[in-house]
């Protein structure tokens, strides 16, 4: 019996009944790998606190003697929360949004499940967007469980204080945690074209360490492109070039230029490799 005739028939059956959300999220939530990833992240600040307990007080000057961020990160639990920021946004919390959105789907079919969920019947369509919509429901909680762990194991460390800015000045702590929480949300938006490509490499491979490593190793030439000065201009179209532009968050007075730009960019580039996830699977012919 085809699909088509199947959905004519079956007593009951309604389309957007088939894997609801909750039961994608709990299937997700179990995973082995879904555990490791969050008490990974969450032990990135404790680790941090014993580096510094050991060390001593980082001490980030550049060459030109001017105070970094690392600088001031034992100064108050926001100054804590905004260094963890900075030295994972660059590539530890591109793995969780590459895990989660490159798995999703490989694993299925890894496991010889996907055949079966498309069997249900499941709408091909609707497999994606519910696993697209918790891959990136993850993805966020993990840009979130990781400043949130920080503010207050350095809150805990260091005390409740005002964030101190590099180039002077600081923020009051009613007016800190906004800018953390925006420099957060600026993060997600930015890897959303890991979460793209990772999703789309996903719906093309029966391995999920393809997806991921794909995912990961595409993002590392972004960045190693964006060091090219050579290319000039042409490194604005470069997701990379814009992932620290939340930094702008964290200033005395609020710029949104670097965000917006490189908002847009990260954007565009997630839709359409989204949109060629979907169409691909589509006419994809589902042997596992």
């Amino acid at each position: 019996m085809s699909t088509t005739t199947l959905h004519e028939t079956a007593p009951g059956y309604r389309a957007r009944h088939t894997l609801p959300l909750r039961v994608e999220a709990r299937r997700q939530w179990k995973r082995r790998r879904t555990l490791v990833m969050g008490a990974v992240l969450a032990a990135l600040p404790f680790v941090l606190v014993a580096a510094f307990a050991i060390g001593g007080a980082p001490s980030g000057r550049d060459n030109n003697g001017r105070i970094t961020l690392m600088d001031t990160a034992t100064a108050s639990g926001a100054n804590f929360a905004a260094t963890c920021l900075f030295v994972s946004a660059g590539f530890l919390l591109v793995v969780p949004v590459a895990l989660f959105c490159g798995d999703t789907v490989a694993s299925e079919a890894g496991w010889s499940s996907l055949r079966y969920l498309l069997a249900a019947p499941v709408p091909r369509a609707r497999l994606l967007r519910s696993k697209l919509t918790v891959a990136l429901g993850f993805s966020l909680a993990a840009m979130v469980v990781l400043p949130v762990v920080a503010l207050a194991v350095g809150t805990a460390a260091y005390g409740w204080g005002p964030l101190e800015l590099p180039t002077g000045g600081s923020l009051a702590t009613a007016e800190a945690v906004p800018r953390l929480a925006l420099a957060v949300a600026f993060v997600f938006v930015s890897q959303l074209v890991t979460a793209g490509l990772a999703f789309w490499l996903s719906t093309r491979t029966d391995a999920p360490l393809g997806a991921v490593g794909g995912a990961v190793g595409l993002t590392i030439v972004g960045n190693v492109l964006d060091a090219v000065t050579a290319l000039g201009s042409w490194r604005d179209f470069l997701p990379a070039h814009w992932q620290f532009a939340w930094a702008d968050a964290l200033q005395p007075q609020l710029e949104w230029g670097g965000m917006l730009k490189g908002a847009a960019v990260s954007v565009t580039y997630a839709l359409v490799l989204i949109a060629l996830a979907f169409r691909g699977f589509a006419r994809k012919d589902i042997v596992s």
